[in-house]
């Protein structure tokens, strides 16, 4: 399965949030849309980092509350990996696996076209397994 049937079953677009606004306003964002991730991006369109719940909690451990008035652009990852739309399910599950992390943006002419989290990915390769043993069972009991 590619990447552009994964972004398929999403909602269309990707949230992103301003570097310039503070860590408390991405907590608000995080919760309130239930997601573990937001594309850091001035535009929108061009990723300039991502912050994860991770990145916050990290941040909290290491400062405690004092960091949710830190701007966005100070605690984001800003070293990206990305994804195409042409990339294959498995190959960005083990891109994911290797760098142990749960999101990705999915680029494509340097413009961000979705976001994929690791359980949208894990759905999808477990559809796609399905799918395949369906089919040898037909295959092997003839129908």
């Amino acid at each position: 399965m590619l990447v552009s049937q994964i972004l398929k079953t999403k909602a269309d677009g990707v949230i992103t949030i301003a570097p310039g606004l503070t860590m408390a306003e991405a907590v608000e964002m995080l919760s309130a849309r239930r997601i573990g991730a937001v594309i850091v991006s001035t535009d929108g369109r061009h990723a300039e980092g991502i912050l994860s719940e991770r990145d916050i909690v990290r941040e909290l451990g290491r400062r405690g509350p004092t960091c949710l008035k830190d701007k966005v652009e100070s605690v984001m990852t800003s070293r990206l990996v990305s994804c195409q739309k042409t990339d294959r399910a498995d190959e960005v599950l083990q891109k994911m696996t290797d760098g142990r992390f749960r999101h990705l943006p999915v680029v494509e002419g340097g413009q961000m076209v979705g976001l994929i989290s690791i359980g949208d990915v894990v759905k999808a390769r477990l559809e796609e397994l399905h799918a395949e043993n369906h089919a040898l069972e037909g295959m092997i009991k003839g129908f």
